[in-house]
């Protein structure tokens, strides 16, 4: 039985890892990969220490640094999906696709994942010409005109991406105002291939072979639109990775883990969660680090006192 099991592979994951080895417990890390959502970002500008780095090179130094460590005291599992953790005696035991292992401690540090978009056509046209990826598929539209569905932080620094080789980039938000930082607002709008639509409420998503069009009603006229382009990019929040943990730990309404901010401990003895996936005020990959930092450290302390 490992001394504590640690699961997700993002700045929380990672952080406690690390600190982890450097303890000397004996730990087993599990998570799907490295890539959390900021891997999306071209450019992340406050993560401390680097005045500006892509997501997906964060991610790479993550694992990179967490590989340095690890050592005899972390055993890394990749590529294998966490299915459920269950209560037995002396500790927990967490079952994936591949295996099952045991810890007398877990730290639950698994994220949120792209929310999907609930309108007719989306699931259909999912990667033929819907994406949730704008890094990932975006190059494939070079030279076309492009949507962006979405607001917020991503949902412009998409834009911005998409901006660099597709003919046009249409974002489409929710509201009035946005949820993106006013300075990345302001940025991506000065660009002339750059088009926002405000107040739109996404109806069904067209096309044949592949994604073709769609269409939104505008909330403030009640009028129904329709326009053609041919890549689609959804970027619309996320959901909490916490399926596997739902009939063990309490969580709120949105199903983030319930932790004390204090400690990040749950409310099952011995379980600690840190990151996006629990209900504190800010998610940011500063913030999970340092919540995985102190739950460790506390898990630290309850092993050692037992």
């Amino acid at each position: 039985m490992y001394d504590c099991a640690i699961l997700g592979g993002g700045p929380a994951g990672v952080s406690a890892g690390v600190y982890a080895s450097r303890k000397q417990l004996k730990t087993i890390f599990i998570t799907k990969d490295f890539l959390s959502q900021s891997t999306v970002s071209e450019g992340i500008e406050n993560w401390i220490g680097d005045v500006n780095v892509p997501g997906l090179e964060l991610a790479k130094k993550f694992e990179k640094h967490l590989r340095a460590y690890a050592g005899d005291f972390v055993d890394i599992k990749t590529g294998e999906w966490i299915e459920n953790v269950t209560k037995i005696d002396g500790g927990f035991e967490i079952k994936t696709d591949q295996g099952a292992y045991q810890a007398r401690s877990v730290l639950v540090a698994t994220g949120s994942h792209r929310r999907q978009l609930p309108v007719t056509g989306a699931k259909e046209f999912e990667h033929k010409g819907l994406t949730y990826c704008a890094s990932c598929d975006g190059p494939v539209f070079a030279g076309q005109d492009v949507a962006v569905i979405g607001g917020g932080n991503a949902g412009f620094e998409s834009a911005a991406q998409l901006l660099a080789y597709c003919k046009s980039v249409t974002l489409l938000n929710r509201g009035e105002t946005f949820r993106a930082d006013p300075k990345t607002v302001e940025t991506v709008k000065k660009d002339e291939k750059m088009h926002v639509i405000k107040n739109v409420e996404i109806l069904e998503v067209h096309g044949e072979k592949f994604a073709n069009g769609l269409s939104y009603k505008d909330t403030k006229t009640g009028e129904t639109h329709k326009f053609n382009v041919t890549g689609i990019f959804v970027e619309i929040g996320s959901v909490p990775t916490t399926e596997y943990v739902k009939d063990l730990v309490e969580l709120d309404d949105y199903n983030r883990v319930t932790i004390d901010p204090w400690n990040q401990r749950t409310s099952v003895e011995g379980i600690w969660s840190a990151g996006d996936c629990t209900n504190i005020l800010y998610h940011q990959n500063n913030i999970a680090a340092g919540d995985g930092v102190r739950a460790l450290e506390d898990m630290y302390v309850w092993l050692k006192t037992q």
